[in-house]
């Protein structure tokens, strides 16, 4: 019910802004072309774990040949081409059948299912919505004061900049990829951890997808607090005659900071980054996996970190504080499942304190970090590490302790 709240709330203020809101977008794509169909395809993916084999077999064959069908009903009429409707349509199939045709335990088995491939996809809508929000409500930006705190890292992002440059179309392609695919990597690393949900009958205590949401739901509230739109746009030509000058990534800015105004379409998604803090997140899950599955968090939080930085989406105070964020709300949500204790609240106040400390310097501090790059910069960055050492310092007192095998003792031989 909090959920649909949400969702309800945001629609109408959507329909405020003359815009379609989370909900509607979501019905359109019942019939109309998806967004992202692979984000749909995920999303089922994910309802599936609930499925035994021979289910999820037909599952993937119903929602293939509705997409075959949508295909050639689009490419006949000549509208837009993209696939996904059929993941969805067998994801509402499912809530039907769990209401009609199954009972008790089974059935709230697999309504999670469908209710965790719906959340994914409604959170990519929300997200959507809340852009449209910041970007209305907030009409100006504080980039200028984030830019310049970033002089004490180096400016990482003016450098990534010209590094992606370099790199020519193939780095262009591939990180692009793995900035717009984040969901669909995320969807991967959960379906390991939820493998075994079809054979015990019953969800892990907590999982990616938690997290996921979570960041989701809790970062677009501090883009109302801290409204930046980032240096392609605030420095670069992708902000037109609003940005202060085209300087990046060649020249980084210059001068005392101040509130600067913005146009109404671009969103104030930057602080903190929350591509970062995702991909921090499906590292951080993919730890426990097989080695595989370790290689290919690692890749995507080095190639995320590289498209936002390289892309001009980001500053480098946006990536400490995307990190922070990330591991703050994991040490909440595993105290909350293992119950709280003297050591979970104080990471989690720790992480939240330096979060916030980090918020405040950038904005007032910036001028001073600027001017002393080499204190402010190794403390920011000490900031970030203690957060990380206190998490994992933490967490591994939390984990179950082996017990040593009990070895036989001696027996008196016969002589």
């Amino acid at each position: 019910m909090v959920a649909l709240g949400f969702l309800v709330a945001l629609e109408i203020a959507a329909r405020h802004y003359g815009m379609r809101g989370p909900i509607t977008n979501q019905a359109r794509e019942v019939i109309f072309a998806p967004k992202s169909g692979p984000l749909l395809y995920a999303s089922m993916a994910l309802m599936m774990v609930v499925l035994t084999w021979r289910e999820r077999m037909i599952a993937a064959g119903v929602a293939v040949g509705i997409d075959v069908v949508f295909f050639l009903v689009r490419w006949a009429f000549d509208a837009k081409m993209m696939f996904g409707n059929g993941a969805l349509w067998v994801v509402l199939g499912y809530a039907v059948i769990a209401v009609t045709r199954r009972t008790g335990r089974e059935r709230a088995l697999l309504l999670k299912g469908v209710g965790l491939g719906l959340l994914l996809v409604a959170g990519r809508k929300t997200g959507d919505t809340w852009l449209l929000v910041t970007s209305k409500t907030r009409p100006t930006v504080l980039d200028q004061y984030v830019a310049t705190a970033d002089h004490a890292l180096g400016d990482p992002s003016w450098l990534a900049g010209r590094i992606v440059r370099a790199t020519g179309p193939i780095g262009d392609h591939i990180l692009d990829y793995v900035y717009i695919q984040l969901a669909v990597a995320a969807v991967v690393v959960a379906l390991y951890q939820l493998r075994n949900v079809a054979a015990e009958r019953r969800f892990p205590s907590h999982h990616l997808v938690r997290t996921f949401l979570v960041i989701g739901l809790l970062g677009p509230g501090i883009y109302m607090i801290f409204p930046v739109v980032g240096p392609i746009f605030a420095y670069g030509a992708d902000g037109g005659h609003w940005a202060v000058a085209d300087l990046w990534p060649n020249t980084p800015p210059t001068g005392v900071p101040h509130h600067m105004p913005f146009n109404e379409i671009t969103p104030r998604n930057c602080m903190p980054s929350l591509h970062t803090a995702w991909a921090t997140a499906i590292f951080i899950h993919s730890r426990r996996g097989p080695r595989i599955l370790r290689f290919f968090g690692v890749f995507w939080l080095i190639a995320t970190l590289g498209a936002t930085l390289g892309f001009g989406y980001h500053y480098g105070t946006d990536i400490v504080a995307g990190v922070v964020f990330t591991l703050t709300i994991e040490a909440a949500l595993r105290s909350l499942e293992r119950g709280w204790d003297r050591s979970g609240i104080q990471l989690v106040a720790y992480g939240a304190a330096v979060f916030t400390a980090l918020l405040l310097s950038y904005r007032y501090l910036s001028v001073e970090m600027a001017e002393q790059p080499w204190v402010f910069g190794p403390l920011i960055m000490l900031s970030m590490i203690s957060v990380i050492y206190g998490y994992i310092r933490t967490t591994k007192l939390w984990e179950p302790k082996a017990t040593p095998a009990r070895q036989p003792e001696p027996q008196p031989e016969l002589v």
